[in-house]
């Protein structure tokens, strides 16, 4: 398993600014989270989701692919800070 952060810079207010990912050896999601700029957070797994979140149907692509793209800003993450985000968005907490 490997776990993905993407800040994503924009001014767009219904859209996240915080992507997290953790992916299987393929680079398909098992889980997401987004977080938006008022602060919510909205997750997907394979059995449940919130708000307007879904796991995406293609593999991530690469660290260096997303970073080509400057209004995104990757970078790999440990286990537990995925499972801290997870956790939150999961229980509610972090919401607005």
């Amino acid at each position: 398993m490997r776990y993905l952060k993407v800040f994503w810079h924009h001014d767009l207010p219904d859209e996240p600014v915080e992507l997290y990912s953790e992916l299987d050896d393929a680079g398909y999601e098992i889980r997401k989270v987004e977080i938006y700029r008022d602060g919510h957070r909205d997750f997907a797994d394979g059995e449940a989701s919130s708000g307007a979140t879904m796991l995406g149907e293609i593999p991530i692509p690469s660290l260096e692919e997303i970073a080509e793209q400057e209004e995104f800003s990757p970078a790999f993450i440990e286990f537990a800070e995925f499972e801290n985000v997870w956790r939150q968005a999961v229980s509610g907490s972090g919401s607005s």
